[in-house]
């Protein structure tokens, strides 16, 4: 509960050092910088969203980013966003953003033989996903004709790179006898030995931490107020347990002796799940067998169509608007 305090005050503060930004002359809405009226923008996003981690992905070896995407399991993201444009090339974005992420070791396509150790492991895990970031847009196209007024297609691209905050709190399921599933959360049963004295290397892992987001996107003005955007964003995390897989199996009688019986016999269960295909016979792994890969973080990526409305004058007056109107440049994008 404290780490969801900690989160939504990190994102009140962000959203408010913004709106203070934004207050600044704001009986007009925009700010005259170095001769040139700055825009703000407003909007919202909604889209689907990816895990890139340890559990699931495609036959054949692990592989990195889209390449081990598993369709089935897509969640859905959406957010709120305001822009600042100091000028024609640059926003400066703030959002918060609230979705789910999943995977699932079950669902792993069997073709060969390098996917079969992670289908036996049979793990998975789902997990709700907020995120508040401050990001920078540039406009490629927009700078290389910055000296160019009436340079102003409707459609542009852009790229994206910021800096956010997230909070996550894994949950892994179990199914009893009869087919039905009961779903709990990770971070307290200590699936690899985090916080054990036996494993020192292995903290406790922080259910809020950061991340880099980072992607391109597609603009388009519909109008002079209103414009869409498709947008693919990735966020790069630094942690391995978004879906508290990381490293290796532990010996469980260790859970026994640190929690209480009822979250050991969880644990015991909840952190070995193996469906012997490769080993027949197989019902439990042996301490120190690989379990996830420790040298790669887990990451998530979005994407979003998004809907967004300027604020403010677009324009000195009528006159200046018609000559927009007349001079706009044709679609180059």
């Amino acid at each position: 509960m404290k780490k969801r305090i900690k989160a939504l005050r990190l994102t009140c503060f962000i959203l408010f050092a913004f709106s203070c930004l934004l207050s600044q002359q704001g009986y007009s809405q925009s700010l005259i910088i170095s001769g040139n009226k700055a825009r703000f923008e407003v909007g919202f996003n909604v889209g689907p969203s990816f895990f890139l981690g340890d559990l699931g992905g495609h036959s054949g070896k692990g592989k990195r980013f889209i390449k081990d995407l598993n369709l089935p399991l897509t969640e859905i993201m959406t957010g709120v966003f305001a822009t600042y444009y100091p000028n024609k090339w640059l926003g400066i974005r703030a959002a918060v953003q609230y979705g789910k992420l999943s995977g699932e070791d079950k669902i792993i396509n069997t073709k060969g033989t390098n996917e079969l150790y992670r289908k036996q492991r049979n793990l998975d895990f789902r997990t709700n996903i907020a995120e508040a970031y401050v990001a920078a847009e540039v406009f490629p196209f927009m700078l290389l004709y910055k000296n160019e007024p009436d340079f102003s297609p409707r459609l542009q691209p852009y790229g994206v790179i910021g800096v956010g905050y997230f909070h996550f709190n894994p949950q892994g399921s179990l199914t009893d006898a009869n087919g039905n599933k009961t779903w709990y959360y990770l971070r307290p049963l200590h699936t690899e030995g985090e916080g054990f004295p036996e494993y020192p290397k292995r903290k406790m892992y922080s259910l809020s931490q950061i991340n880099i987001p980072m992607g391109v996107g597609l603009k388009y003005y519909i109008s002079d107020r209103v414009n869409v955007s498709l947008e693919i964003l990735l966020r790069k995390s630094f942690t391995d347990y978004i879906d508290d897989v990381s490293t290796t199996y532990i010996n469980p009688d260790l859970f026994n002796k640190y929690l209480s019986p009822h979250d050991a016999a969880i644990a015991r269960q909840i952190s070995d799940k193996v469906f012997a295909i490769v080993n027949p016979g197989l019902t439990r792994n042996s301490p120190g067998t690989q379990r996830g890969n420790p040298n790669q973080n887990d990451s998530y990526f979005t994407t979003f169509l998004k809907f967004a409305i300027r604020l403010g004058p677009i324009f000195e007056n009528s006159y200046d608007r018609n000559v927009a109107s007349r001079m706009r440049c044709p679609p180059r994008f």
